[in-house]
């Protein structure tokens, strides 16, 4: 069992037992919970810690745990129903309501509930983290002289030259600011370059959480179809054209949802595409680190070759290592780099220092190789082993494209499986899945289900969670 999951349970039973407590009643130790409830010192400690700030519990140092006063219920309400009309009113004077569409952000952070398989999610599950590499990392960087004084703006600066080397020979240290992950430097990325109610091509399907961004800014997201190549660049130039836009957002390498690999000749095509529509190509280099054993040399970013500045690069370290290590960067030429810099410092001020400092001390340990290599080599098993369970016991589900990097599979669903039917009944059946749509800019051509295989504990789970697809398959069609 996950210890989330742990904690969450031992949580509840506690919670349940409070009333047999009098108020400053004394709770067991941890040591006759650890016994009672067959969990771990850690897992009663953090259980106790979420009831603190419930304030349902108070600790004692060295005597224990006990019941807290209860707070006093005001009983007030209150009336909320204005700001319905506050957060609508901007319609009335922007290009472009700023409405906030984060469904499709939320799933891909959604904890399964206890026993539910998980292939929706977007990160490496707990026994592919380098947990011991950055725990030793995070040793290391608090050693270091000066670990909690203020970083630079831009970064420090041995990870910014990291970062630029990781991208190719044409981008320096001075071309990239450190970002607090993909998604703020995605988030930064449309807001310097694209104006509330502007458009903003994107391609179609994409990743969900672009399309997040864009419409809370007050974007308008236009899509651009995808073929097994990538964006497909005679429909590209034909977007700008018809609708003037001087963004186009992309994931060049292993794209998600579909997996697409953007050739070299393609890539060089779109950037030359944009430079003429005096546009900028943002590069989502997401999937970088998470290339397969048989992906064989994988093409250099499009930034790496990019004299005129129209690409502005995002990468992060996240995707190959841990949710909770949010550094990413940015790496841009020209005027546009000090626009992104000045928009990230009114937001964020900086990212904090001893994150930047771990990061240095991981991605420069003899660890880092090897997590890389071990992660290749499982997420290369396991998407043999979702692959072949989709083909051999879900045959109804097309499978256009097996990628060679990335975490997940993209799958189209027949007309007699309507995609949020099979969601559901495949959450009844204990796994959950990422329903197509929210990847879609606008209506999507048929009904999609996106497969990761990340986020699950090995291949054994992977053949159950198949199985569970199978019984919900035929509970859709009984």
């Amino acid at each position: 069992m996950h210890e989330r999951s742990s904690v969450a349970e031992l949580a509840k039973s506690l919670r349940g037992e409070l009333n047999r407590y009098s108020v400053g009643g004394r709770l067991p130790s941890s040591r006759a919970l650890v016994e009672r409830y067959r969990v771990s010192p850690v897992t009663v400690s953090r259980a106790l810690a979420q009831l603190v700030a419930e304030g349902l519990v108070v600790t004692r140092p060295g005597a224990g745990a006990y019941r807290a006063e209860p707070r006093a219920d005001t009983g007030r309400t209150g009336d909320t129903s204005w700001q319905e009309v506050a957060l609508s009113a901007d319609g009335a004077t922007e290009p472009a309501p700023r409405a906030v569409d984060a469904a499709g952000v939320l799933a891909a952070l959604a904890v399964p509930a206890t026993g539910v398989i998980d292939l929706s999610g977007g990160y490496l599950d707990a026994g592919l983290q380098p947990e011991r590499a950055m725990g030793a990392a995070l040793a290391r960087a608090g050693r270091r002289p000066g670990v909690w004084s203020r970083p630079p703006v831009d970064g420090l600066p041995e990870l910014r030259s990291w970062f630029a080397r990781e991208i190719g020979a044409a981008v320096t240290a001075a071309d990239v600011l450190i970002t607090s992950g993909g998604q703020a430097a995605l988030t930064t990325t449309l807001r310097a370059l694209v104006a509330p109610g502007a458009p903003v091509l994107v391609e179609s399907p994409t990743y969900p959480g672009t399309l997040a961004v864009a419409r809370a800014a007050g974007l308008r997201p236009v899509p651009v179809p995808v073929d097994a190549d990538g964006v497909r660049p005679d429909l590209l130039a034909r977007a700008f054209q018809a609708t003037g836009a001087r963004v186009f957002y992309c994931q060049p390498l292993f794209q998600n949802p579909t997996g697409a690999l953007l050739s070299p000749d393609r890539g060089r095509e779109v950037v030359g595409i944009a430079h003429s529509f005096g546009a900028f190509v943002v590069e989502d280099d997401f999937a970088r680190r998470l290339g397969h054993e048989d992906a064989g040399a994988l093409p250099a970013p499009l930034a790496a070759d990019d004299p005129n500045g129209v690409v502005v690069h995002v990468s992060s370290l996240t995707k190959a290592t841990s949710p909770s290590l949010r550094i990413g960067a940015l790496a841009a030429r020209g005027p546009v780099r000090e626009r992104l810099r000045a928009i990230q410092a009114v937001d964020s001020f900086f990212v904090p220092r001893p994150l930047q400092e771990t990061a240095i001390e991981l991605v420069g340990s003899p660890a880092w190789d090897r997590h890389l290599h071990a992660v290749s080599a499982e997420l290369t098993a396991r998407r043999e082993a979702l692959a072949g369970g989709v083909l051999h016991r879900l045959p109804e589900l097309a499978l256009p494209h097996i990628p060679s990097g990335g975490y997940h599979l993209w799958l189209r669903l027949p007309e007699d499986l309507p995609e949020p039917a099979v969601v559901a009944a495949a959450l009844r059946a204990g796994v959950a899945v990422s329903a197509g749509r929210p990847h879609f800019g606008a209506e999507p051509p048929a009904g999609h289900l996106r497969l990761s295989f990340a986020g699950v504990t090995g291949r054994a789970q992977i053949a159950e969670a198949v199985r569970r697809l199978r019984t919900a398959l035929d509970d859709v069609r009984s």
